[in-house]
């Protein structure tokens, strides 16, 4: 796992808040047993593995406009 930088994570999401609730909802499903959509070590944190397929454009989001 390679620095993630900031700025092009907002990029990927276009909001702070998009990309804290992206995350953290990805982070949950890694910890309950998801498979990882990029290397990672071993004891590589689900923050850490969530992040890291964002940056690499492996987890989108989808706004629903009903809600």
């Amino acid at each position: 796992m390679h620095k993630v930088d900031i700025a092009h994570l907002f990029n990927q999401t276009g909001s702070s808040y998009k990309l804290v609730v992206l995350a953290a909802r990805r982070a949950i499903e890694l910890s309950e047993g998801a498979a990882n959509l990029v290397e990672a070590p071993a004891g590589a944190k689900p923050m850490n593995v969530a992040i890291e397929e964002i940056s690499e454009g492996k987890i989108t989001f989808k706004v629903d406009a009903e809600k």
